[in-house]
């Protein structure tokens, strides 16, 4: 009795564990850059908080996905992951987030990203107003489009942390059984659960913020230059640190 209240101990403690390592690997740098400079780099509709936060949930799902049939496909048939593979996914990514940060510095510099403000009537209650983020010439003002390409980057950006999440996996050199496959692919959705929760509350703080009424002016051209450059200079640190 006392044997299986320990393994249960373990086992509870093992989940927890890879909960958290999920959770931390979302709030990765080149993670957050990415899903702050795709934000600002497409269309910006008048919804407060459900764009923004929409958009990093998707990145977080193709994030996850990919790290978990990813991993489940290793496991599964005993592959190796080379070193290469990794550099490739770093190499990657670093471009991209190059292209996303020249592509919020364009839009900054054009003017093309700019603030706008929707009057909402409230019926017998006194009209109010609220400021919000938009990206696209003034005179043509159209709610956001919805797209595949975040889940699609967030999918890009998991191949380089592919290799790091099969080496961690508890009991990896262990004799291969059925069970001690679906064990390891329990805690490698574990891990990918924690992505999505820590992903998405990113995208929760980054939705207010951008739906933020001081997020105006001078203040909402200076943040997107600020991401713009940020975004180089990760992109262009990832990709000189291989």
């Amino acid at each position: 009795m006392k044997l299986f209240k320990t393994v249960d101990y373990n086992h509870r403690v093992l989940t927890g564990s890879m909960l958290a390592l999920g959770f931390l690997h979302g709030l990765g740098a080149d993670h957050l850059m990415a899903i702050a400079a795709l934000s600002l780099a497409t269309p910006l509709g008048p919804a407060r908080y459900a764009r923004a936060f929409g958009l990093a949930l998707r990145f977080a799902v193709g994030h996850a996905v990919l790290l978990a049939l990813g991993a489940g496909l290793v496991l599964f048939f005993g592959w190796q992951i080379p070193v290469r593979f990794e550099q490739g996914g770093e190499f990657v990514g670093g471009c991209l987030l190059i292209a996303l940060g020249l592509m919020v510095g364009w839009l900054t510099v054009s003017g093309r990203l700019y603030v706008h403000a929707h009057v909402h009537d409230a019926g017998e209650q006194r009209a109010h107003s609220h400021w919000h983020l938009h990206l696209g010439r003034q005179h043509s003002h159209r709610p956001s489009i919805h797209t595949m390409l975040p889940g699609v980057l967030g999918a890009v950006f998991a191949v380089s942390g592919l290799r790091a999440l099969i080496l961690s996996l508890p009991l990896w050199s262990s004799t291969g059984t059925a069970n001690h496959f679906w064990s390891l692919l329990f805690l490698v959705t574990i891990f990918a659960i924690g992505i999505l929760m820590s992903m998405s509350l990113f995208g929760i703080v980054l939705a207010h913020t951008l739906a933020d009424r001081r997020m105006t002016g001078h203040v909402a051209r200076f943040s997107a230059a600020a991401t713009a450059i940020g975004s180089l200079s990760l992109g262009v640190y990832w990709i000189t640190g291989l």
